[in-house]
């Protein structure tokens, strides 16, 4: 990068900063966070702390600039960009560098990272905010621009994520409202509080990604760190605010309303899916027919051999989440799905989920693992899904009881979120390894390795690392929050 180029990026990048680093400021005032950032001068002074804090927010705001220049400008994969970004921050900055010059020694337990959690949402509203003007300053470079269509597809697809998940967890189930405080409110009010968040979720996402990505499995994922986001802004911090209840940074207060994440990330999911679908709808509806190569083979065989290929991909995820389950006797609990208490029935039931599951990763994923850290990356992702899908929403439905959301009950489905991560990280990488191994035959083998380069470019364009992190994140707050407090 020349020397023009990088000041046309550290520029925005520092503006970007700057606006972040206002949005953290505000926070810091009330937790009474900026005598410790004082601290680094040598001084307790809040107002010396909050300079201090801007000029840092400002330098690392150069640091997204340069660390994206060369990234499409889209603002959902900038937005993405700067949450992983700011995520990174805390765990470089706050954790480990900010001990450090003040003379202490640093500290990596679950305590320390219980104590510093209202510093870990800060940075991630800080990498949010500073993602977004990043990609306001730069421009939408290859992205669409959103239009009224696009604003009432959103909206559309808010609101029918909303009212698939209504159906799912029943009427009653009211922790997928706004927040914590919703509970016990009377069904109408519930009901138009998540009405409203539908919306708003809908056309966020609408906006971030007018043309969302073309394959499912992408879109999914970015629908479940999507979600994610709006917990942290809307259930942790703007309704709170909204209610007179300040904010509820604290890894307690996050405990208590930690009843909410997996509806918003449910809710994330189900958004960018059908954001998608309506789109491709619409765009059937009332755009011309595609045309097609005569070296297409169709998607109907396409479709098929990814079909087969996840099959036994989750053949082998599942064999690893086994390893898993008879340390935790799970097998007998997974058994009562079909009215029996055997392992071995059991056992049989979890391989054929884990077929099934796998069947829709390969449709899903097809064409998106380019070499194995994107199998790791999509798989694990994919499977911290169907952990909030399944073991703690679908499961107890269908044995007769309700989601269990609330964190008593997440922290004893704990070990189920480690076999789920593991069957997505085996899923992804034997999927990955499977597709590696088809060669169209009218490609030679220098046309498909130069395409296989090609496509791994583009994905490296994209925000995809950015994402995996984003959700690498959210498997790590999960026991962060969920451990029992120091002495109890």
């Amino acid at each position: 990068m020349n020397g023009a180029a990088g000041r046309a990026a550290v520029l925005p990048g520092a503006l970007a900063g700057l606006a972040g680093g206002l949005v953290f400021g505000a926070a810091m005032v009330p937790l009474g966070m900026l005598p410790t950032v004082a601290s680094l001068v040598r001084t307790d002074a809040a107002a010396v702390g909050l300079v201090v804090h801007l000029a840092v927010a400002v330098a690392l705001g150069a640091g997204l600039g340069l660390l994206v220049a060369g990234q499409r400008s889209g603002p959902g994969e900038t937005l993405f960009w700067g949450l992983a970004y700011g995520a990174s921050w805390w765990f470089l900055g706050s954790l480990t560098l900010l001990p450090l010059v003040g003379g202490r020694p640093v500290d990596w337990s679950v305590a320390a990272a219980q104590a510093g959690f209202p510093s870990l949402l800060g940075h991630l509203l800080y990498g949010a905010v500073a993602g977004l003007v990043l990609a306001l300053a730069r421009g939408r470079g290859e992205g669409a621009r959103p239009t009224a269509g696009v604003v009432l597809r959103g909206g559309l697809a808010g609101l029918a994520a909303v009212a698939a998940l209504v159906v799912l967890l029943g009427p009653g189930f009211e922790p997928l409202a706004l927040s914590i405080g919703m509970r016990g409110r009377p069904s109408g009010v519930a009901a138009a509080a998540n009405a409203l968040l539908g919306l708003v979720a809908g056309v966020g996402f609408a906006l971030l990604y007018p043309r969302p990505p073309a394959a499912a499995g992408p879109t999914l994922v970015r629908g479940t760190a999507y979600g994610f986001l709006l917990w942290v802004v809307a259930a942790l911090t703007v309704v709170p605010l909204l209610e007179g209840a300040g904010l509820t940074w604290s890894v307690s207060q996050v405990r208590d309303g930690f009843v909410t994440l997996p509806g918003y990330l449910l809710l994330g999911t189900a958004v960018a899916l059908l954001h998608r679908t309506v789109g491709r709808l619409w765009r059937l509806l009332f755009s011309g027919p595609a045309q097609r190569g005569a070296e297409d083979e169709g998607p109907g065989a396409r479709g098929l051999r990814a079909v087969g290929r996840g099959a036994v991909a989750g053949i082998a995820g599942g064999l690893l989440f086994t390893v898993v389950m008879v340390q935790i006797g799970f097998l007998g609990t997974v058994a009562a799905l079909v009215g029996a208490t055997s392992d071995l029935t059991g056992f049989a039931v979890h391989l054929a989920i884990s077929v099934v599951i796998g069947a829709s990763y390969g449709l899903a994923f097809r064409a998106q693992t380019y070499d194995p850290a994107s199998g790791l990356g999509w798989g694990a992702a994919y499977g911290l899904l169907w952990w909030v899908l399944g073991a703690i929403t679908l499961l107890p439905v269908l044995l007769g009881g309700t989601p269990q959301w609330s964190a008593a009950a997440a922290a004893d489905a704990f070990p189920s979120l480690v076999g789920h991560l593991a069957y997505g990280a085996g899923l992804g990488l034997v999927y990955h390894a499977l597709e590696a191994r088809f060669s169209p035959w009218w490609l030679t083998r220098s046309q498909l390795e130069s395409q296989r380069v090609e496509r791994r470019r583009e994905v490296l364009l994209t925000a995809a690392p950015a994402v995996w992190f984003v959700i690498l994140l959210v498997a790590l707050v999960i026991p962060v929050v969920l451990a029992a407090p120091a002495g109890a």
